[in-house]
């Protein structure tokens, strides 16, 4: 090869190895826009997004998944304790949730990419089971701060706790009404899990299921505050969802089967439910239309994937 042709030679490629270069650069910055777009949207869109508790890496941590993208991720792998019981807020753009990460069952919040943890509640006691109100400004949750389980209403930034409940026996499991003035919840008052509502303040308790040969458990209310689903094994071997009208009437069962489905939440629109179901073996997460048809498994996992929000 002569001179001449060995210098076309090399700077052919040296713009070669310049065009390649430029590609990395160009698809390295790329990934770097798609990579902050999707941390973007996970803070600021829930639609198509469920929260689940899962050991899958295991430790029981918070799950989100986005059934839109088909994508999961690990918010909280790197604490080595117990989470559960997540949150999300009206918004989408906050979860809160149970951790005894300081070395006591305790209420938290985060973003709802996993970030900016803080902690809402500090009592020796346990708080678990945290539900944002409709409007975003307070949360209720369960606390055995006081001798047995009651519920609690606090402001979101942890201020102005107010005790709702004063009963000797067990309740827990609050839910808002769209109103925000009245909780749904389950009580042991009577001597089996039942449930009932109560206004915020304290006033008016209301018994909403009243068969005290079963256990009603998980009541959910629905966007436009005319129906409570919940789990119960009313007719049933294991818990099933049910619905019924706020006041208790009209109980239909939506779900059919041996195993065990319960945790039922509504979708923004009231068109769907999703819940957690042990019908395949190990507890996962599926969704259906709120008649009961339509049933999609949403998870689908050896480990145990519990309680979606």
């Amino acid at each position: 090869m002569d001179d001449e042709s060995r210098s076309g030679w090399q700077r052919a490629w040296r713009r070669i190895l310049w065009i390649s270069a430029g590609i990395t650069v160009m698809c390295a910055a790329f990934v770097i826009v798609l990579l902050a777009a999707a941390r973007v949207d996970l803070a600021a869109d829930s639609g198509g997004r469920v929260y689940y508790v899962s050991n899958r890496a295991g430790m029981e941590d918070l799950i989100l998944a986005d059934t839109g993208r088909g994508q999961t991720f690990n918010l909280t792998q790197h604490r080595a304790a117990w989470e559960g019981t997540p949150a999300r807020s009206p918004d989408g753009a906050f979860v809160a949730y149970a951790s005894a990460i300081d070395g006591n069952m305790d209420i938290y919040v985060m973003r709802a990419d996993g970030g900016d943890v803080r902690r809402l509640t500090d009592d020796p006691a346990r708080d678990h089971h945290p539900v944002w109100s409709p409007d975003g400004r307070r949360l209720a949750f369960a606390s055995d701060r006081d001798g047995n389980w009651e519920l609690y209403v606090v402001n979101a930034d942890g201020g102005d706790l107010q005790r709702v409940t004063h009963n000797p026996a067990d309740d827990e499991a609050p839910s808002w009404s769209p109103a925000a003035d009245v909780l749904a919840f389950v009580s042991y008052r009577r001597g089996n899990w039942a449930i009932f509502t109560i206004n915020v303040d304290g006033s008016h308790l209301r018994e909403i299921t009243t068969d005290t040969r079963v256990r009603d458990v998980s009541p959910a209310w629905s966007p436009d505050g005319t129906r409570i689903a919940f789990a119960s094994d009313r007719g049933a071997r294991s818990f099933e969802i049910y619905v019924m009208n706020a006041d208790g009437a009209d109980m239909r069962r939506l779900t059919e089967n041996d195993a065990l489905d319960r945790s039922p939440i509504w979708s923004a629109d009231g068109a769907f439910i999703t819940f957690e179901s042990w019908r395949d073996g190990s507890a996962d997460i599926y969704r259906m239309m709120s008649d009961g048809g339509g049933l999609v498994r949403l998870t689908d996992s050896a480990a145990r994937d519990t309680a979606p929000s």
